[in-house]
């Protein structure tokens, strides 16, 4: 995942997580592993089904877990990689819960029985995400690269929907699959999804090999406004991950609905790697801190990152993003930026203002 990641959940929208506050990170996407039965073609960690080296041992967990707690109590997406695959998973989520911090999973699907499921409930799950990237078996499979992966997920929802266990559903949004997403909205309704969080592909990981398949920015200016048109429609919530623009849209369309995220981070979003290192999100992969060398101190990490600080800061963007009246509130995809220039605080070319002056 990094699917994440949590707006639906609860996350802060708006100016608290994408202006120059966010301080403290309130939403922390935790990849607990990297191992996964799937071998999606968008993957940003290049997981893969075998054991990695160096993932934070259970005793380090329940430190970092403690750490957290005395920071700031964020909520916590238990991501990977597959966080099911974890032996002690259900004890790091209730040792979170023990500590006040609420808990949210991305299971893919392949490891969900009502019983795994009932169990993460009782340690103190409270929703979980589940990836839909085509409407049927043949699209959806071919995109996470195991036949079967299909029935899985849409099974995996269906016993969700039968315990009562709050679920989204995310879509990463590409060419293959822009002319589907009606279809999956409609899945998304059918199965019992609150959400549809549609994930716009930023081209990092393996991700790489599918630049040619992210949307332009003249698509994505479309696709928003699809999004907001679906939501205002209902019943179900849609949302956008990785599309800050959508600020923008939301105000030129007169304010439709709940105030859109901009790009969340490091700005009130932290994530945390199999092997605990810090990043502003998972698709930006500049490491911000070694919690293992800081003595799993999240404050020290967190609060001494450089990298942090100034992404907190609009007024250092770059390119048309610092020339941009949104930077406060949009700020642009930083992991676009990245990926683009090698530079995090510079324009994002996926904004048409970018792409129109």
């Amino acid at each position: 995942m990094t699917k994440t990641e949590g707006r639906a959940y609860g996350h802060p929208g708006g100016h608290a997580a994408s202006g120059s506050g966010g301080k403290n990170p309130r939403v922390v996407a935790w990849e607990v592993t990297r191992r996964c039965p799937l071998a999606c073609r968008h993957c940003r960690a290049g997981a893969a089904d075998h054991a990695f080296e160096d993932e934070l041992t259970t005793e380090e967990c329940y430190r970092l877990l403690d750490s957290l707690a005395a920071f700031s109590r964020p909520m916590i997406i238990w991501t990977g990689g597959e966080p099911m695959y974890r032996k002690d998973i259900l004890r790091l989520v209730n040792r979170a819960m023990e500590r006040g911090m609420r808990s949210v999973m991305a299971p893919c699907g392949m490891l969900v029985t009502r019983n795994s499921l009932l169990r993460l409930q009782d340690a103190g799950v409270m929703a979980c995400s589940f990836s839909l990237d085509g409407a049927t078996a043949e699209t959806h499979d071919a995109f996470r690269g195991v036949e079967g992966a299909f029935a899985h997920v849409t099974n995996a929802m269906k016993i969700a929907a039968e315990i009562g266990m709050p679920f989204q559903v995310n879509c990463t949004v590409s060419k293959r699959n822009l002319h589907e997403l009606p279809a999956i909205w409609e899945t998304a309704i059918r199965f019992g999804a609150r959400t549809l969080d549609l994930f716009f592909l930023v081209p990092v990981g393996r991700g790489k090999e599918l630049a040619d398949l992210a949307l332009s920015a003249d698509e994505m200016e479309k696709t928003l406004g699809w999004a907001f048109k679906m939501d205002r429609q209902g019943p179900v919530t849609v949302r956008e991950t990785c599309a800050p623009q959508a600020v923008r849209i939301w105000e030129n369309l007169e304010r439709p609905g709940q105030h859109p995220a901009g790009c969340m981070g490091g700005r009130g979003f932290v994530f945390i790697s199999h092997r605990g290192i810090l990043q502003p999100c998972g698709f930006l992969d500049i490491p911000c801190g070694d919690l293992r060398a800081m003595d799993l101190d999240f404050a020290k990490a967190y609060t001494e990152s450089s990298v942090f600080t100034r992404l907190r800061n609009p007024n250092l963007l770059g390119g048309t993003c610092g020339k941009c009246r949104f930077r406060f509130e949009c700020g642009g995809c930083r992991a676009r930026a990245y990926a683009a220039t090698g530079d995090f605080l510079s324009g994002d070319s996926s904004c048409p203002l970018a792409s129109h002056r």
